[in-house]
This record gives C-alpha cells, sequence and structure tokens, in this order.
C-alpha cells in the first residue's frame, strides 16, 4: 500500500521542522488493527493516522509498536487535513479549529499518556542532553509493575513570556528515539503550570498551548504537506 499523505506538523516560523505524520486517507483499505500496526511499524513515523471517517473526524493513531487512544500531533494533523470541527479519538472527542496558519485541538490532559517531566536550569542544558536509556519510570502515577520510557525535558528560555526549550524522549524502543515536536506532552505541561506556553522542541518545531475552562487545554502548531 502506498496511497497516504505526510505531514510536518508543529513547523517553525519558517515552513521547517515539524513532526512527520502519516496519515491513511481510506482506513477502510486497512480495517484491521494488526496490518495497520505493521504498516505504522514500516513507515516508522512518531506516529501514522487512518481515517475512518472523514466527515465526522474518526482517526486510529499508531506509533511503530503501539495503539494510542490520543496523541496530539495526529490530532493536529488530521484537524488540518481534514478541515472538521471536531476529530473522534478513542480517548474522546477532540475540538478542532483553523485560525490563520495555525491549526488547533482542544483535548484533555488525562488523555495523553504518561510521562517524566525533566526541568532543566537552563535551555543550553536541554540543548545539550544524550537520549535517556529506555524503561524509566514515569512520575504519573504508573502502577509498580509497569514502566514507562517517556521522557520530556524542558527549561524556561523566558518565563515571563510563557518561552519553553524541550525535547521529547518516547523511549519506546522502536527507532524513535526523540520526538521532533510532543503536542501530548505539550498539553500535560501546559495542564501543569496552568498557563499559555510558546515551546521549541527538537531542532526548530514549534509548539502553542493555551489552558481553557473546565480542564480543558488547546494545542497549536503549523501544518504543511510534504506529500
Amino acid at each position: 500500500m502506498s496511497d497516504y499523505d505526510v505531514l510536518r506538523v508543529f513547523c517553525g516560523a519558517n515552513g521547517g521542522y515539524g513532526n512527520e505524520l502519516g496519515v491513511v486517507r481510506e482506513g477502510s483499505v486497512m480495517p484491521e488493527r494488526a496490518d495497520r500496526q505493521e504498516f505504522a511499524a514500516k513507515l516508522g513515523f512518531s506516529e501514522t493516522v487512518f481515517v475512518d471517517d472523514p466527515e465526522r473526524g474518526v482517526i486510529d493513531i499508531y506509533t511503530p509498536s503501539v495503539r494510542l487512544p490520543f496523541a496530539g500531533s495526529p490530532c493536529v494533523g488530521a484537524a488540518w487535513l481534514l478541515d472538521v470541527p471536531e476529530l473522534v479519538t478513542q480517548a474522546g472527542v477532540v475540538g478542532a479549529r483553523q485560525d490563520g496558519e495555525f491549526s488547533w485541538i482542544e483535548a484533555r490532559a488525562e488523555w495523553a499518556p504518561p510521562m517524566t517531566f525533566r526541568q532543566y536550569a537552563t535551555a543550553a542544558e536541554v540543548d545539550d542532553l544524550a537520549v535517556p536509556p529506555p524503561g524509566e519510570r514515569s512520575e504519573m502515577g504508573v502502577p509498580p509493575d509497569e514502566v514507562w520510557g517517556r521522557v520530556y525535558a524542558w527549561a524556561w528560555e523566558d518565563e515571563p513570556a510563557g518561552r519553553i526549550r524541550a525535547r521529547g524522549f518516547p523511549g519506546r524502543g522502536d527507532g524513535v528515539d526523540e520526538d521532533e515536536a510532543t503536542g501530548a506532552a505539550a498539553l500535560l505541561l501546559t495542564d501543569r503550570l496552568g498557563r499559555a506556553l510558546n515551546i521549541t522542541q527538537g531542532a526548530g518545531s514549534q509548539i502553542l498551548t493555551a489552558p481553557q475552562p473546565g480542564g480543558w487545554v488547546e494545542v497549536g502548531g503549523r501544518v504543511f504537506l510534504e506529500r
């Protein structure tokens, strides 16, 4: 199968960088989960989305190794590509809107997968980090017999302005050692800090966030069609 789109989500201001996302617009051609998982592994992107109903925005999300109930980059990218007011994910209904050059989603922090947050004193320390070993425990309520490798390293670049430098390490052992942009982590960090953020992640991706009433968080970024 070769009928799929490749997007870059959370691109920088010049249109560069961003997290690569595979999107299979006709999910019906590959209905079985095992086949979808195999295809996502073959593509090797951080995530691949299968669209099961383009009018209702029903999507199914996979990394190269696991199915995800929710993820930020896939939802922002799918919302931009489908141009729908909401997306239906396994976790719940995600609000979506387009605002000029930015595509936005609205979701809940509890939908994001657990991860370990590590704050550093300076952005330079984040820049200099090596990829951490996989299998480190999360600090977010994971039972003792479970291990999560997701680590999100961050530091303030300008705290009054809400500007953050970050890097994300999924730690799944599936060939993706570092995420260029991680919308779910940005959502969780925004929920923790309770304020809008402007995050530079990876080599130069940009993620914007804003807390909303009732425990919701908006996450937005630029999306470009690569192929």
